[in-house]
């Protein structure tokens, strides 16, 4: 007890825990009331996890989606961390609204409670703001381009619309590292300062005017917060933490590939909490479009802030609120609505929702010439003397490239004994040997040792019909036809094989001539050009 008075006496502490505890609260408070607590404890729960990502994370667009692979995959607990994260910032938004809900049918905003209304109605735009900035953090196609609508959306207010966007970073509906670094700035500083500030105002403004009675607690003694009220808000922390680890743990929050400005195929998808919003973009397009991105969602959240200030009837008991209630089913009905209407008509993304958690192999990286001379070295059995990291009859070829001249190179190839057989090897075969034991990188080195046998099969078709004189793939090719890295993205399979067959058809005024494959070439070829990452 002595340190307790110790520390009561040159701190305060616990005496004021003692006056917190202590609260006078009506008697009809209850479990109705609990969501205050829990949207509190969820705030600090994405603080802590924040801060636990921002250790392993590195805020630059270029190292941002790796550094989310490395928090996934090699991390202690990394998807763990994350996943509440992730889940614990749609929980949150959830817990919010329906305490604005409960404030709202009960009536708890009315006279000399406006103020603190106003700062809830405030803290659920934080809430959602910071869904939004934190959207693009992981840096995937799917944050890129749903935020490319959404500074889209933002251009569109009248008379602020460039001014907006240039605040963003987004100048022209462009995003890169200037959109990254004030997202990012927003998300971990900002938006934090400013959002523990109106909690710790809000807090103060509950404690000032008390929690708000119903008619009939007037003829009912009051009650104490602990133990009581302090019970049940601890029941419901505890079932929210119990719902948010739950889905972090069997709703794997997943990654997909690194933000590619060039594709233009995909189909953005914002969550789900703003999913009600794009519907609205589908009903009201043209001129309408302004009205319903910006005009109707501002008027409505006017209204929302104004509602203490519009309402000024004496308070009666929820069940007798009936005008209220109606409101906020009709909300929740037309939410849920637009929100299943933005689903059922959104095409489902092609991309594997994983991608972007996979290991970057080296095969699907390196130009085709190199992995198809990685092909012709392994049908030409070169392994039987130059075995990779170990001593053979020739040299060590993972050690240190060849300094023969290519002169030699060639004639080796095609005559590797000089009392055996001539290999029958065309003269792009032999280049892309040449290439291959010559110019080679580590990159080069590990898909050497683990490109799959069918990998470097479509890559020798790729080769052997001279598609590179046209097409580029990972940097090294022709520039006459489109690049093939990503092609996955943008075309599917069937595309790509009746393609082949007739060009034009499929890319008018083409001069690809037709290539009419076996099945089994047709299958090695597409699968490598599948595989082929942005």
């Amino acid at each position: 007890m002595a340190v307790f008075k110790w520390l009561d006496d040159r701190t305060g502490v616990p005496s004021a825990l003692r006056h917190f505890l202590d609260e006078d609260i009506p008697a009809s408070a209850g479990w109705h009331q609990v969501f205050g607590s829990v949207a509190l404890f969820a705030f600090l729960v994405q603080l802590l996890t924040g801060l636990l990502l921002a250790l392993n994370y590195s805020p630059t667009p270029g190292e941002a989606h790796a550094s989310i692979r490395y928090i996934m995959n090699q991390v202690s607990s990394g998807p763990v961390i994350r996943g509440l994260h992730h889940w614990g910032a749609s929980a949150m938004i959830v817990v919010v609204a329906l305490h604005l809900i409960q404030v709202f049918i009960w009536g708890a905003y009315k006279r000399p409670r406006e103020a603190t209304w106003v700062l809830g109605c405030l803290l659920l735009m934080l809430t959602m703001a910071f869904g939004l900035s934190g959207y693009l953090l992981p840096w995937d196609n799917r944050a890129y381009w749903g935020t490319i609508v959404t500074t889209q959306i933002v251009a569109l207010t009248p008379g602020l619309g460039s001014y907006l966007q240039t605040l963003l970073g987004a100048e022209g509906g462009r995003i890169g590292v200037v959109t990254f670094g004030r997202f990012y700035t927003a998300h971990v500083v900002l938006l934090p300062l400013i959002t523990g500030l109106l909690i710790a105002l809000h807090v103060y403004l509950v404690r000032r005017h008390g929690v708000a009675p119903q008619p009939a607690d007037e003829e009912r003694p009051s009650k104490k917060f602990y133990p009581e009220q302090v019970f049940k808000d601890t029941v419901a922390v505890f079932l929210y933490v119990v719902i948010i680890a739950l889905m972090a743990n069997f709703a794997k929050v997943g990654l997909g590939s690194v933000a590619d400005p060039t594709d233009t195929s995909y189909t953005p998808r914002p969550e789900w909490y703003f999913l009600f919003l794009f519907q609205l973009l589908k009903v009201f397009q043209g001129p309408l479009e302004v009205l319903g991105a910006v005009i109707l969602p501002n008027v409505a959240i006017l209204v929302l802030i104004l509602v203490p200030f519009l309402d000024r009837g004496r308070t009666v008991r929820f069940l007798q609120r009936k005008v209220a209630i109606i409101v906020v089913v009709l909300a929740i009905v037309g939410w849920a609505g637009l929100t299943q209407q933005a689903v059922a008509t959104t095409p489902p993304s092609q991309e594997d929702p994983e991608a972007g958690l996979k290991p970057p192999t080296a095969w699907n990286r390196i130009p085709a010439s190199q992995l198809a001379g990685i092909g012709y070295f392994r049908q030409e059995n070169c392994q039987r003397c130059h075995v990779l990291e170990h001593a053979g009859s020739g040299p060590d070829l993972a050690k240190q490239p060849s300094t023969k001249s290519p002169e030699w190179l060639a004639q080796h190839f095609r005559q590797p004994d000089p009392n055996g057989a001539p290999a029958a090897l065309k003269d792009q075969q032999v280049n892309s040997l040449i290439s291959l034991v010559t110019k080679r990188d580590e990159q080069g080195l590990d898909a050497w040792e683990s490109a799959p046998p069918e990998a470097a099969a479509g890559a020798m078709i790729f080769a052997a019909n001279d598609c590179a004189s046209c097409h580029a793939i990972n940097g090294s090719g022709g520039n006459e036809g489109p690049p093939l890295n990503g092609v996955s993205r943008r075309h599917t399979r069937d595309w790509i094989e009746q393609h082949f067959s007739d060009p034009p058809k499929f890319s008018p005024g083409s001069e690809m001539p037709d290539y009419h494959f076996n099945k089994q070439d047709m299958d090695l070829l597409v699968n490598y050009l599948l595989a082929i990452p942005n």
